[in-house]
């Protein structure tokens, strides 16, 4: 209006009721390009996190933003994850006589997730996790296991971490072995079964099982079992060492199972 009919800003803003102050205000916001780059790129990366997750590994860079920005952020960018969890209309009942743990290695769970390789070969791994600290021991995939393969990859893992005083575990058949009884007997471990068609009894294991296959399995392509094993471990020691976790106050699992800060232990 000021070019066209050759009028002064205070006549212009007079005619169309509008404050001078807002035309000429110039925004102080800092420019957030940086910070979208990088909250991209760790979603690239990351794929499963969500802009929760994500704001604690930007604090943990230094880059001094809130969360309500973070998410502003994250939803403008189109990042947002659907939620396909369903909803559970049954409330599932604990047994009443397990107790909480207290500290780390008073309580394992122990199961196994199933996969294969580009050649469809199928591949079975051995996932543990401490349920206080939520820290991952081993992650073992085979072809095939035994109740003697079992007992080999805990001997392995409990000479560098210690040994549980308890493991929970299903009623697979390499989980009710003799192998492995006799080694829990030795080692003065108990063996807490959960009831048959009862995952519940296990959850801590389910719910880690879950997030491993949607964080590594269906992440990755295993060439061969070498080739599994490497990836497993990679993500292995980003989740100990670097994945925030939410049930911990958005810790590591390594701060909580060793005050000194060691790295995981090598496979």
């Amino acid at each position: 209006m000021c070019r066209d009919w050759a009028i002064s800003i205070r006549r212009a803003c007079g005619a169309l009721n509008f404050d001078r102050s807002t035309y000429h205000y110039t925004s102080r916001r800092a420019d957030q390009a940086g910070l979208e780059r990088r909250i991209r790129e760790i979603c690239e990366t990351r794929v499963c996190y969500g802009y929760r997750r994500v704001h604690v590994l930007l604090e943990r860079e230094g880059w001094g933003t809130n969360i309500k920005r973070t998410y502003r952020i994250y939803r403008d960018l189109g990042l947002q994850l659907r939620n396909k969890t369903p909803k559970r209309r049954v409330k599932a009942k604990l047994r009443e006589d397990r107790q909480k743990a207290v500290g780390p290695n008073d309580v394992w769970a122990m199961d196994f997730v199933h996969d294969q390789l580009a050649t469809g070969k199928k591949l079975r791994v051995l996932t543990v996790v401490d349920t206080f600290s939520r820290y991952v021991p081993v992650l073992d995939p085979r072809h095939s296991y035994r109740g003697e393969d079992v007992v080999q990859t805990l001997e392995r893992v409990c000479r560098q971490v210690g040994y549980p005083k308890t493991i929970r575990v299903d009623q697979g058949t390499e989980f009710v072995s003799r192998d492995l009884d006799l080694w829990a007997y030795a080692k003065g471990v108990i063996l807490d079964f959960s009831r048959p068609g009862k995952p519940t009894d296990n959850a801590f294991i389910e719910a880690f099982n879950g997030r491993f296959r949607a964080e590594c399995l269906n992440q990755h392509w295993f060439l061969t079992l070498a080739d599994a094993r490497e990836k497993m471990e990679d993500w292995r020691r980003d989740y100990n060492e670097v994945r925030p976790h939410g049930a911990i106050g958005n810790k590591v699992p390594i701060a909580l199972m060793n005050s000194g800060g060691a790295t995981s232990p090598p496979p």
